[in-house]
């Protein structure tokens, strides 16, 4: 297989996403990290790069010196990783698309759902793809448990209920950590905190796992420390255009939660649970039958879950492996449209620019919820009604 250029903006030096997307890309030998503007301190950001084997010509001090120097090479990258703060995705993003460069971007994709709708139009006319990086749907049995739902295993669906909590910025004298104080800086993280940071993957996942869109909501938000802004707790009650009804629960002052990111569906014949701390072992329990416990790597799984599993059976599988599978799956399709042939379904798993204008819908609407006591509110992008 060819191998395609990449490049990334942000994720620098102490990054918390920079590590694990860095490993992802490098994975399978698809892609060579060529370029990158890693750090808001120019100086900083080149010499991280260079470290990192990224020859100094490409090693930019930001993303428009980057862009301007990708741009007019014969050899640009093909796809660039966006992981800066939520309120210069769209700006980065639009100008990489528009010179005619993928993206991955990370979540939430814009701040306004009027920059997202633009997005998509962007990346649909500039005939590129747009992703947003919702890496745990890359999980090979968060992908069987897609599978066991589109085939009926356990029914129509009937009810979601998705956790994602953890209790990391629970201390408020961390509250001028610059890791943590961004986001619940409304000029940097837009209208909403956790619901923004994590709430949508566990949102995101619900649809993923179902097939089904969320259509309305209720929300009711919190902020446990006075000092925020922004909210640091949030239930949302949603219903789904198939009919399912969902719950969630996204808290960032949950102490004693380490990660949090936990999905079950309940349908007419079954239910399934599984939990991100636990990712090698799917729960299922068939309607009158004993609860089966599905093992990552075992055999007759579905062919989703075979191609999403790296290491044998029983052996720990960790964040990097998820993000892994959202990085190879762009890889094939690229090449897929590069050679002017269709992709094959299982490699078009990975989120695009319309999830991640469903997700900012959701949280303006989940915002406008709150801000009215929990009414009910159309969670539906204008684009998509």
């Amino acid at each position: 297989m060819k191998r395609l250029n990449w490049g990334m903006i942000g994720g620098g030096k102490g990054s918390q996403i920079g590590p694990a997307h860095r490993i992802a890309a490098g994975l399978d030998g698809h892609f060579a990290f060529v370029a990158g503007a890693l750090d808001a301190d120019a100086a900083a950001g080149r010499a991280f790069a260079q470290e990192l084997g990224v020859a100094a010509d490409r090693a930019y001090g930001d993303w428009r010196e980057m862009l301007e120097g990708e741009r007019g090479r014969a050899d640009k990258i093909d796809l660039v990783t966006v992981a800066t703060p939520n309120a210069t995705h769209y700006e980065i993003s639009k100008a990489f698309l528009e010179a005619g460069i993928n993206v991955l971007c990370e979540k939430p994709m814009t701040v306004t759902e009027a920059e997202a709708e633009d997005l998509v139009l962007t990346a649909r006319k500039a005939g590129r793809i747009c992703a947003v990086n919702y890496g745990y749907t890359g999980y090979a049995l968060v992908r069987h448990m897609r599978a066991m739902v589109a085939r009926g295993d356990i029914g129509k669906v009937r009810l979601v209920v998705a956790e994602f909590a953890h209790g990391h910025h629970a201390n408020a004298a961390d509250a001028d950590n610059p890791r943590v104080r961004w986001r619940y800086d409304p000029a940097q993280a837009g209208v909403s905190a956790q619901f923004a940071d994590c709430g949508i993957h566990a949102l995101h996942m619900a649809s993923f796992v179902t097939g089904q869109e969320v259509a309305r909501l209720s929300s009711d938000f919190a902020s446990c420390l006075p000092s925020r802004v922004l909210e640091d707790d949030a239930m949302v009650n949603f219903r789904m255009d198939g009919g399912a009804v969902g719950r969630l629960w996204t808290s960032s002052v949950a102490i004693g939660r380490q990660h949090g990111l936990t999905i079950q569906v309940f349908g007419e014949t079954g239910g399934l649970r599984w939990a991100q701390e636990q990712p090698n072992q799917l729960y299922y329990m068939p309607l009158g039958q004993r609860l089966q416990v599905i093992e990552r790597g075992e055999g007759n799984l579905s062919p989703e879950a075979d191609r999403a599993s790296r290491v044998t059976v029983g052996h720990a599988e960790g964040m990097p492996l998820a993000f892994g599978n959202i990085y190879r799956d762009l890889a094939e399709s690229l090449l897929a449209a590069a050679e002017g042939r269709k992709p094959d379904p299982a490699v078009t798993l990975f989120p695009t620019a319309e999830d991640g204008l469903r997700s900012i819908s959701a949280i303006h609407a989940a915002v406008a919820s709150a801000k009215s006591e929990g009414a009910w509110v159309d969670a539906r992008p204008a684009l998509f009604r």
